[in-house]
């Protein structure tokens, strides 16, 4: 899969290009004009090109080797614990929601190590995501991973009011090991994450997450 040890998300390059390459002509135009408008213009080009790269950053993380469990697949903060209906699978499940701003790193890792046996998508509304409707309307894509005892976990990438491009590369067969880059949402999201009724959860409402770093909770 993509994204496993470059520094920057492969999928943010060619916004990176699109606005240094912007930023250098608008620049050139303006010393050859002597506008001031037009420089302005290129600073602000190349003040995006330097939050682009900020944005689509990709740090390394170091997993911890927690014994059944589910780690955060996202930075964030977490905005809802509670039990909840996985619509998908119909299954009333523990479900850990984490919201994702603009500044967090957006590149998506594996929660739990196991065998993808469900991968899908549902087009939707773009609503804000810490409204909890989202989960049921807004674009996603999820992913049904099924560890080597036969537990299921259900983790779901959701659309926000800004980012409206869902990046998942697994597919149904595929093993998966925990902490792995698996995809990335652009510009703002959250990711829902449903554990096994019985899990032990591990975090706070509330609380910060750090993506492939904070454990969410042990499986039952």
């Amino acid at each position: 899969m993509r994204n496993q040890n470059t520094p920057v998300a492969v999928e943010g390059i060619p916004f990176i290009i699109a606005f240094g390459l912007a930023s250098a002509i608008l620049y050139f135009i303006s010393s050859s004009m002597h506008s001031a408008l037009i420089g302005a213009v290129a600073l602000l080009a190349g003040l995006l090109a330097i939050f682009t790269v900020f944005f689509f950053r990709n740090p390394h993380r170091t997993i911890p080797s927690v014994e059944n469990g589910v780690i955060a697949p996202a930075d964030g903060r977490v905005i809802y614990l509670g039990e909840a209906k996985e619509e998908h699978t119909g299954e009333e499940m523990l479900k850990v929601s984490i919201f994702m701003s603009v500044f967090n790193v957006h590149i998506n890792r594996v929660p739990l190590s196991g065998r993808v046996v469900d991968n899908f998508y549902v087009k939707g509304k773009f609503l804000d995501v810490r409204d909890e409707r989202a989960t049921f309307e807004n674009e996603r894509n999820g992913l049904v991973i099924e560890t080597a005892e036969g537990a299921k976990l259900v983790v779901v990438q959701v659309a926000g009011l800004i980012a409206r491009r869902i990046v998942c590369y697994p597919r149904v067969g595929e093993m998966l090991i925990r902490g792995e880059r698996y995809g990335l949402i652009r510009f703002g999201s959250r990711l829902d994450v449903f554990l096994p009724k019985g899990s032990e959860i591990s975090v706070k409402l509330g609380e910060k997450t750090v993506c492939g770093e904070t454990v969410l909770g042990i499986l039952p």
